[in-house]
């Protein structure tokens, strides 16, 4: 299997799917996750009342990151629980997020993920376009994010 935790500080910005208890799926970015150990997730929850509420409802998520500049990626699928502030456990959890956190956000819950299965991702071009390289990948996302940010500043 594929270790997700040798791969996820590569990641700005994880994202989160959920599914109700209807079936409604929800899908959430998260910014400030790490691995406690191999295989189990965490996710620091700061502003997502409904993927918390989903999981409540039903364990089973999926999470996925990918490289903005190689355009590569994880797909993880596993079972979820939400501890609460008042869960003995909690405090020690939340510190491992101090130093991503900087007293710039407040915990609500840890969603705590026990990861199942895991997928490689990457963008289409790695598929059908012979010639591309994460080297390549890279040079065409600087050029991309570049004119992006010079026509913000105009």
């Amino acid at each position: 299997m594929l270790k997700p935790e040798n791969y996820f500080d590569q990641f700005v910005l994880c994202w989160l799917a959920t599914v109700s208890e209807k079936g409604v799926p929800n899908v959430s970015p998260k910014e400030l996750f790490i691995f406690e150990r191999e295989e189990q997730l965490l996710i620091a929850n700061i502003a997502s009342p409904q993927s918390v509420k989903n999981i409540r409802a039903n364990p089973q998520v999926c999470v996925s990151g990918v490289n903005i500049w190689t355009q590569k990626g994880l797909q993880c699928k596993g079972k979820a629980v939400v501890i609460d502030p008042k869960n003995k456990k909690f405090e020690q959890k939340e510190t491992l997020f101090k130093t991503l956190i900087q007293g710039k956000f407040k915990v609500l819950h840890i969603i705590q993920i026990q990861i199942e299965t895991v997928k490689e991702i990457k963008a289409p071009s790695y598929l059908f376009i012979k010639e591309t390289t994460e080297q390549s990948q890279l040079e065409a996302a600087k050029m991309r994010y570049r004119a992006l940010f010079v026509e913000q500043k105009e």
